[in-house]
């Protein structure tokens, strides 16, 4: 009679531990045991996330991480009202790292530091994706992250990082959240505030020369990271993604301290602005923009007293001048003007002959700067500096003068005979 075992046997089944496979062998340098977290579980499976909570109070360099003003203004700029009377607990501080730079569908964050003010102090939570087959569980815990929310502040997030987790919701059949929320992109207003003084605006870059701020040694720069997480889901060594930690829980740091900055900056820019004549003109321009005739004014002023760049005096000094004419202050501007036609600069011969034209109906002093002004653009502009439209509008003013002249000399009777 055939036994049991047999009977398994011949079907392939085997009995006992002998034809086991070997169980997978400890990897001491998992991400477990690499950086400090705990693996969390969601209805896709578990991902491991780390936190940390920078006290109430703490500083990023010279920054409080807290806000430090008003966000009147930093909601005018960002043309949403919504952001002016938010609590800063309604900000969430948000930064990627990817499998690439370039995005597409291709393209995992693997790694995402979210950031909120909360009783406690500034809690960062890290979601970290051991592997692809892993990012359900991350979307899932990033939705529930952002979700109690209402407004995101990014760094270059409008063009990478949102657009980037979007497809990623998208390919999981889900919608992103927050996609209604107020959103507060730092870097187009970083390139307004600082690209007269700074060679370069990136974040890392702005930590160190606006908020004073140095990374430790462990810090990797952003364009290795995506190498760093590939060899990591070759080998299993997470030791060199620590250093990936800490660079994005810098960014989110530091992106939370620029913030502050920048809202103090903002609400009061006279006093926080005021080491450097380019940013305080930098200011300026903002608020002439956003209609604070009043403020851009004293900031144009404060700024000039500082040590500008050529470019930039002779900017602001335009600026203002054209400012105090639409405000009435109309001989602050023609000394202003007078000054910078002293200096060659085309566009305050036209403004005088314009005044002198317009305002005082002096056709011979009007046609006479006018005249200056062409002799400039042909002696000093070249074609890529608007020379050819200069000549245009110049040419043009100069023959109406001319018939204007001509029509007062025939009803005066003052042509010559």
């Amino acid at each position: 009679m055939t036994s049991l075992a047999e009977k398994l046997k011949s079907m392939g089944v085997t009995l006992g531990a002998g034809n086991l496979p070997p169980p997978k062998p400890h990897n001491p340098h998992a991400i477990e045991h690499v950086v400090q977290g705990r693996f969390e579980a969601t209805p896709f499976g578990e991902t491991f996330v780390t936190e940390t909570v920078y006290p109430a109070g703490h500083h990023h360099g010279h920054a409080e991480l807290r806000l430090a003003g008003s966000l009147r203004t930093v909601a005018e700029w960002a043309r949403d009202h919504r952001v002016a009377d938010m609590a800063p607990d309604s900000f969430v501080f948000l930064d990627t790292e990817t499998s690439g730079l370039a995005g597409g569908t291709g393209t995992y964050a693997f790694l995402v530091g979210i950031g909120r003010h909360s009783p406690q102090g500034f809690r960062l939570t890290q979601v970290f994706m051991r592997d692809p087959i892993q990012e359900p569980a991350l979307l899932h815990l990033v939705d529930r992250l952002l979700r109690p929310c209402d407004a995101l502040v990014t760094f270059n997030g409008k063009s990478f990082d949102v657009p980037l987790l979007a497809t990623r919701f998208a390919l999981q059949g889900a919608a992103l959240p927050l996609a209604g929320a107020a959103h507060l992109d730092l870097l187009p207003l970083a390139r307004r505030l600082w690209r007269d003084r700074l060679e370069s605006r990136a974040l890392s870059f702005l930590e160190t020369h606006i908020l004073g701020a140095q990374r430790a040694e462990e810090e990797v720069p952003g364009w290795l990271v995506p190498q760093i997480y590939f060899d990591y889901l070759r080998n299993g060594d997470a030791r060199p993604l620590k250093g990936v930690f800490y660079h994005n829980a810098m960014d989110v740091v530091a992106l939370a301290a620029l913030f502050s900055h920048v809202t103090g900056l903002l609400d009061d820019p006279l006093a926080n602005g005021r080491e450097h004549g380019s940013d305080l003109v930098a200011l300026a321009r903002l608020f002439e923009e956003l209609g604070q005739a009043d403020r851009a004014l004293a900031l144009y002023q404060k700024g000039l007293e500082g040590d500008l760049a050529e470019e930039v005096f002779v900017d602001a000094v335009r600026r203002l001048s054209f400012l105090q004419r639409r405000r009435g202050q109309t001989l602050a501007a023609l000394e202003l003007w007078r000054r910078a036609a002293h200096g060659h600069q085309v566009y305050a011969h036209e403004a005088l002959a314009k005044f002198y034209e317009h305002e005082l109906r002096d056709y011979e002093q009007a046609l006479a700067w006018t005249e200056a002004a062409l002799r400039l653009v042909n002696q000093t502009l070249a074609p890529e500096r608007g020379r050819d439209r200069w000549l245009t509008a110049l040419q043009h003013r100069r023959q109406r003068l001319e018939r204007k002249l001509r029509g007062h000399e025939s009803r005066t009777g003052t042509g010559k005979r």
